[in-house]
């Protein structure tokens, strides 16, 4: 295997806290969010974070799929609704819902194309067999 990026990024505080990149690019503050009974505000939080990195690197698989297939995809777009759930036995766990809106491609299309992403995107492996992940075009 071949290294082609590694990220850092360092937390402090935690969910109230702020991350910080090690390069310096991504430097964001954190808030708990009200209905986890924070008091909300103006920071961002995890869900949010993995939420926009499993967007876009879904969205970048998609287009690749779609390459393959020679398809071109305008305007398409991609929104990653990840959930914070606590179980009955009180452990936390994440869900995600990966919605894709695909214009001028035909229904039947797209569900191909989320699939055939879903086995290639990174966040897709990365995740298979821990949380639940829902493909939806919309």
């Amino acid at each position: 295997m071949t290294i082609l990026y590694t990220a850092a990024v360092t937390a402090k505080g935690g969910r109230e806290g702020r991350v910080k990149s090690a390069d310096g690019m991504l430097d964001i503050a954190l808030s708990l969010p009200k209905s986890m009974g924070g008091p909300g505000g103006a920071g961002s939080n995890p869900e949010q974070l993995f939420a926009a990195g499993y967007s876009a690197c879904f969205e970048s698989a998609l287009a690749l799929v779609a390459r393959r297939r020679k398809l071109i995809l305008n305007d398409m777009s991609l929104t990653a609704h990840v959930s914070l759930n606590k179980g009955d036995d009180g452990q936390f766990d994440l869900a995600v819902e990966l919605h894709g809106v695909f214009p001028g491609i035909a229904r039947p299309d797209a569900e191909t194309l989320m699939q055939e992403a879903h086995q290639v995107c990174p966040y897709s492996r990365a995740t298979r067999g821990n949380i639940q992940v829902k493909l939806m075009v919309d």
